[in-house]
């Protein structure tokens, strides 16, 4: 079991949140940090405590209330429904039913795209839980990938509770809130956001499920934002079936998009589906996950054959990707006192407006294992920045990836448990540098250069291995 840092042990120690009890943390992001915690009647649920900033805004105080009762009218269809909220003193929290699973983006990112009955179930499920989430007056603002947890009973879209709240934020600090590669020309405009920008949102994230890559692709805020609102979509290698319905849910113009319920209509085909029987056929269609025991007793995959696997995300409720990874800040040493010995790849980036120069310093092996030392710098004179809202809580996305095969190895583990540290949950200002280091198992030996995938900052091409 991975042993939790003294910020989870303080956090999970204290006396409750409110009537909930916290058992352990499950993740953090920009609005607070997500713990699995139990009810008065030893129900899991997961309890987000918002930043303590946030509460400090009298705007956002007044909010709470009125945004979370709003999304506690949302029908459970597909949605890990809000079940309360509340005031513990001075931390304001929302609870909503637990879920279980991965999220779509480690899915994709770690197997690659969806396919044939999990794709369409993907879409219909996202349709009919924005059907639910809209007809009780509520606009999500914030659909993406991290958004919505691959249960085994099928796709549940998480964070609707909160879109309004972080408005608040946006408005109080002046930064955007969303992600630009799921947002509406609208918002990138600054228009006003209805429901029509999260059918946007969905076609956005049919097309990354279905093609590995968001439809307006990726970099600089700036970049992303001028092709959603002057580019057509790049669709290319998405289910026929499926494309016409995505093409229309992109247009530019939000009056002539589908709605929510005309999405679910339509690839039901059927008249006023009711979200009730378009959940049940999700589920009926959805193939879950195999469990850990299944995995042990299966014969190998065959080459070019994708299965299911469960994989972790920071902020996903199962960690099974495992990474020998260890964090620093500023000039402190690595774990084991080694000093990169690089640069071999450096990229300037920005990340959602952000500056940051990215170095991987070193990749050397040790005959089938390779390590990877990476520093990314706060670059700039104004401004901060949450580490984790790139890498996550332990940075456990960044891969490797074989050139010639397109391989991606994740980071190594050790008896099947993930040996992580966690990146800092500090924010950092200008000139500080974040610094991490990797473990890679069977990595073949013939590999000289290896592409770098790190969250953010982009793939490294051909990067040389050295050996110790």
């Amino acid at each position: 079991m991975t042993l939790p840092s003294s910020h989870d042990a303080s956090a999970t120690q204290r006396r409750m949140i409110g009537p909930y009890v916290p058992v352990r943390r499950l993740g953090e992001g920009g609005m607070g940090i997500v713990y699995l915690a139990h009810d008065a009647a030893g129900r899991q649920v997961a309890v987000k405590v918002m930043r303590s900033e946030l509460a400090a805004h009298e705007e956002f105080r007044a909010r709470f209330r009125k945004e979370a009762e709003a999304a506690k009218r949302v029908a459970r269809f597909c949605t890990a429904p809000l079940l309360d909220a509340g005031l513990d003193g001075d931390r304001h929290y929302l609870v909503t039913e637990y879920v279980e699973g991965p999220d779509l983006s480690a899915v994709v990112d770690a197997q690659g795209p969806l396919t044939g009955s999990n794709l369409d179930a993907l879409s219909v499920g996202v349709a009919t839980a924005l059907a639910a989430i809209h007809r009780a007056g509520v606009v999500h603002r914030d659909l993406k990938p991290s958004n919505i947890l691959l249960a085994p009973v099928g796709p549940r879209v998480i964070d609707f509770g909160i879109a309004q709240l972080a408005d608040t934020l946006g408005e109080q600090t002046g930064l955007m809130i969303g992600t630009p590669s799921y947002m509406s020309p609208e918002q990138a405009g600054g228009e006003p956001v209805t429901a029509a920008a999260d059918v946007f949102a969905w076609g956005c994230v049919i097309a990354y499920a279905g093609t590995g890559r968001p439809p307006f692709g990726g970099g600089a805020t700036a970049e992303v934002l001028y092709r959603v609102v002057n580019h057509v979509p790049r669709l290319d290698g998405l289910d026929e079936r499926l494309r016409p319905l995505v093409e229309r849910a992109l247009d530019k113009d939000p009056a002539r998009r589908p709605t929510a319920q005309q999405l679910l209509d339509r690839l039901l085909g059927q008249e006023k589906t009711d979200v009730e029987t378009a959940t049940r056929i999700v589920g009926d269609t959805w193939t879950a996950a195999p469990s850990e025991a299944t995995r042990r007793e299966d014969p190998p995959v065959a080459a070019g054959r994708r299965r299911w696997l469960p994989v972790a995300a920071a902020g996903a409720f199962v960690a099974v990707a495992a990474v020998v990874l260890f964090v620093v800040l500023g000039n402190r040493g690595w774990g084991g006192g080694s000093k990169p010995t690089g640069p071999v790849a450096t990229r300037d980036v920005q990340f959602d407006g952000i500056p940051l120069k990215g170095t991987v310093d070193s990749v050397r092996r040790r005959g089938t294992s390779v390590r990877v030392e990476i520093t990314v710098k706060l670059m700039g004179t104004e401004g901060q920045w949450w580490p984790r809202d790139m890498v996550g809580e332990q940075g456990s996305k960044v891969a490797l990836v074989d050139p010639p095969s397109g391989t991606k190895y994740l980071p190594a583990s050790k008896d099947g448990v993930c040996l992580c540290a966690e990146v800092p949950a500090n924010w950092l200002k200008p000139g500080d540098s974040l610094s991490l280091w990797a473990t890679y198992a069977d990595v073949p030996t013939e590999l000289e250069t290896v592409d770098v995938d790190l969250p953010g900052l982009g793939l490294f091409s051909d990067v040389p291995v050295s050996d110790e």
